[in-house]
């Protein structure tokens, strides 16, 4: 595909997010920022029903002036209808408060095909009212002759419609994906997602699509320009999507273990991957993040959070009860006010600051070239199923 039409429209790596990884702050994580771009599948919904502790806490958030914004790469269903279902689990939302992947994708496209151009869909019915509003016109036939094909995660996809795209794109057609998630989580466990559909494509055809969705440049730049966020935090539960996306475009992140993503991915976590602050589920928006501190004092690759610090010696992970009060502190927003959002009790724990700490301590260590091949057997809460990093011996 020519470059004109894909010229900054695939994110590259760059600095970490400003904040950078782990960062602690005196203040609830609703103070902090203006607009929260939310992720839904796994972190607000599972499926059909709410995640355990989402509504209160997104309405609470709201309550304290964080806005939140669900940036979604399930380009399945159109936004009103996003919001009725996110009313129906009492979750306050609004269609212009749903930005999906769909939409990105059909913005790429009217941005760089003539008006009306046929695009053949390989998607449900987001994408195609996200095509018409672009207008631009949906197709579903090779025979049609498209310029485009754009896909984009629909459960009733058949054979045939696979076989339509992979003509069209074998005949020259530009193929966009909407987002590569390889999986997406449900109420019954993780089932293929649309990055599934793009790997059997490229099989059939030998090619690569663009991809818009996260952590793509266009993904972000629709999030902003649709939601007005002028200081955001990323909320989500992938590393490989929602934390790269504010890696990538220096936005700091919020990870919740309510998805897909497990204490044992986080503490393998290349530099791309770490988010800004950590919490169990949404409830962490409306507390303090703690902070992690290095403990040079301890060795090299040791860091404290909480009542524990945390050590890599000889390729070994293992934890210690710090008896010395250095761990309780507060981060980089220390003294810019005490924290007055709803919930926002400083200290309330959520059984994660052993891994915080087993975080930092391992990824100093990786960054500086030593692996981690055993972990302690005498493990603290939150760390019992810990898998080092570069497997066990």
């Amino acid at each position: 595909m020519p470059s004109d039409l894909t010229a900054d429209l695939v994110a590259e790596p760059r600095d970490a997010a400003r904040s950078g990884p782990l960062r602690g702050t005196d203040r609830p994580l609703a103070d902090l920022f203006d607009v929260a771009l939310m992720d839904l599948d796994g972190v607000v919904n599972r499926g059909g029903a709410a995640v355990p502790h989402a509504p209160e806490s997104i309405a609470a958030a709201g309550r304290c002036g964080l806005r939140t914004v669900y940036v979604t790469n399930n380009a399945l269903r159109p936004p009103a209808e996003v919001a009725d279902r996110l009313t129906g689990f009492g979750v306050p939302a609004r269609a212009a408060d749903v930005v999906t992947s769909a939409q990105a994708a059909a913005h790429v496209l009217a941005g760089r095909l003539p008006a009306g151009a046929r695009v053949l869909l390989l998607g449900g019915r987001g994408l195609r009212q996200a095509l018409t509003e672009e207008g631009l016109t949906p197709v579903d036939s090779a025979e049609d002759a498209p310029v485009a094909v754009v896909q984009g995660f629909d459960p009733d996809l058949t054979y045939a419609r696979l076989a339509e795209a992979t003509y069209a794109i074998r005949a020259g057609a530009w193929w966009v994906a909407s987002n590569a998630d390889r999986t997406v989580p449900t109420e019954r466990g993780i089932a293929p997602g649309n990055g599934a559909v793009a790997a059997l494509l490229r099989a059939a055809t030998d090619q690569e699509p663009l991809v818009t969705g996260k952590p793509e440049a266009a993904m972000h730049r629709e999030s902003m320009r649709r939601s007005g966020a002028r200081n955001p935090v990323i909320v989500g539960d992938r590393l490989d999507t929602d934390i790269e996306a504010g890696y990538r475009s220096s936005t700091p992140t919020l990870l919740v273990f309510t998805g897909v993503t497990t204490p044992s991915e986080l503490l393998a976590a290349p530099p791309a991957h770490r988010p800004t602050y950590l919490a169990a589920d949404l409830r962490g928006l409306l507390h303090p993040a703690p902070q992690v501190r290095a403990r040079p004092e301890v060795g090299p690759y040791a860091a404290g959070c909480g009542g524990w610090i945390a050590h890599v010696d000889g390729g070994e992970l293992s934890w210690a009860a710090d008896r010395g009060g250095h761990g309780h502190g507060h981060g980089e927003d220390a003294g810019e006010g005490a924290g007055t959002g709803e919930g926002a009790d400083a200290d309330a724990g959520d059984g994660l600051d052993a891994l915080r700490a087993a975080c930092v301590a391992v990824w100093s260590a990786a960054d500086a070239g030593g692996a981690v091949h055993t972990i302690a057997a005498d493990r603290p809460e939150g760390c019992a199923d810990l898998v080092a990093p570069a497997g066990t011996p």
